[in-house]
């Protein structure tokens, strides 16, 4: 059975609602991008297209964040690196609203794509270094869900406050991250994985750790790719197809987004979790493969209703499939690796994933404005793709993180994994 927060420390909590808001702050930063898309393309004189490469620019770069900072967190510990990664998203997110040229605004938003690269690995490390190993799928689902809560909260702040401030007061709104300073400062320790290894002296070089399992590493970018073609691919472009081709108010798209936000924070959790019964493959593979069915009603139908129930089923096993991702990767990779080398991999693969705005934008322009055909050839294609690659991955469920107390004060045991069954693949039978 695994433990659930009311059973957690008051310290494990903390880190926890820390990792969560930090992660669920990032991407409301993100998500204020893509409700805005048309109206920067107005304001700037370009089309959709070419405003969506801020999209592509901002993913592209968030591997340099990713390797950066989780480098700096390897060698000088995760909170402060954390705090140093909100403070600079905020910045940068700051300087967008005062863009003089579109030059401009697309500079501010890579240096924001750096910093906001960071915040995935060194949280998700600081998170599942801390939590109790019997509930660290919960937690996987929870933090994750941070990223569809980030998504909903810009929604709610579009419906309620873009016809009031504009584009550029969504910007001014995004500075709000930096507020969760004082609460990391004074209520977020240290990870107590990182505090041992740091007594024992353990080597944080990454070129060994890269050498050594560079058939692992490939095998998650091209994974991780999927994954982000897969929430990108259903999400980005998703307020554009609402307000350009069907037509609907701006309330219209923020009550439709905030009902499928609402459903991917249910499906990451409800996922994350049962991947502690299941496994974390098969829990993943089942959200991708319910994700097929569900396309012709997410974007292929009329009507707000029945739009906004497709798009409340899609989100649900999109995010759902994403809710194993943080325990999966921080399981599946070296622990004196783990602040850089999940994030790495999760941003190269957004690197590949980043041209999915665009590439969907003309895919749109070439089928007259038809944005709905776009998305679902995406998001058909990787879902079959996922479930494949997941397959021939290696199960790591039941296997502990050294260096935490359980709740009782107990100190976790020595590292262990459950058995494996897929020896046969190079990627299953890799060993760390």
């Amino acid at each position: 059975m695994s433990f659930t927060p009311l059973t957690w420390t008051p310290v494990q909590r903390h880190v926890a609602f820390a990792c969560f808001g930090a992660w669920t702050l990032d991407a409301f930063d993100f998500f204020i991008l893509v409700f805005v898309l048309s109206d920067l393309a107005s304001y700037f004189h370009s089309s959709v297209a070419e405003v969506s490469l801020a999209i592509m620019l901002t993913l592209a770069v968030r591997p340099i964040g990713a390797l950066l900072f989780g480098r700096l967190a390897e060698r000088y510990g995760r909170k402060p690196v954390l705090m140093l990664n909100v403070a600079m998203f905020s910045l940068f997110e700051l300087l967008s609203a005062w863009s003089p040229t579109f030059g401009a605004f697309m500079a501010f938003r890579l240096i924001y794509g750096i910093a906001m690269g960071g915040i995935w690995g060194v949280a998700s490390s600081l998170a599942m270094e801390t939590i109790p190993d019997r509930s660290r799928g919960l937690m996987s689902g929870i933090f994750q869900a941070g990223y569809p809560c980030g998504y909903l909260l810009s929604s709610i702040i579009f419906g309620l406050f873009y016809s009031l401030v504009g584009w550029r007061g969504m910007f001014l709104i995004g500075t709000l991250p930096v507020l969760m300073l004082p609460y990391i400062w004074f209520k977020v320790p240290e990870s107590p994985v990182w505090l041992s290894a740091r007594a024992r002296k353990e080597s944080t070089a990454l070129m060994p750790i890269l050498r050594m399992h560079w058939k692992l590493c490939l095998y998650l970018v091209v994974v991780m790719a999927c994954f982000n073609f897969f929430s990108h691919g259903t999400q980005d472009l998703y307020p554009t197809f609402l307000k350009v081709q069907h037509g609907f108010s701006p309330h219209t798209v923020s009550i439709i987004a905030i009902c499928y936000n609402i459903a991917a924070m249910m499906g990451g959790i409800l996922f994350g979790a049962l991947s502690e019964h299941i496994g974390r493959k098969k829990a993943i593979i089942i959200a991708a493969f319910l994700a097929l069915p569900v396309l012709p009603l997410w974007a292929f139908s009329s009507g707000s209703f029945t739009i906004g129930l497709g798009a409340f089923l899609m989100q649900f096993m999109v995010q759902g499939a994403w809710g194993v991702v943080p325990t999966w990767l921080n399981e599946l990779v070296p622990a004196n690796a783990r602040a850089v080398l999940p994030g790495f991999v999760y941003q190269l693969g957004n690197l590949l994933a980043s041209v999915n705005a665009t590439l969907q934008a003309r895919i749109a322009e070439t089928h007259q404005g038809n944005y709905g055909l776009a998305m679902a050839c995406v998001a058909g294609a990787v879902a079959v793709l996922i479930c494949v690659l997941v397959a021939f991955g290696r199960e790591t469920q039941g296997m502990v993180i050294t260096g935490r107390e359980e709740p009782d004060g107990r100190p976790a045991t020595a590292n262990r994994r459950t058995p494996v069954t897929d020896n046969q693949h190079p990627v299953s039978s890799s060993h760390h």
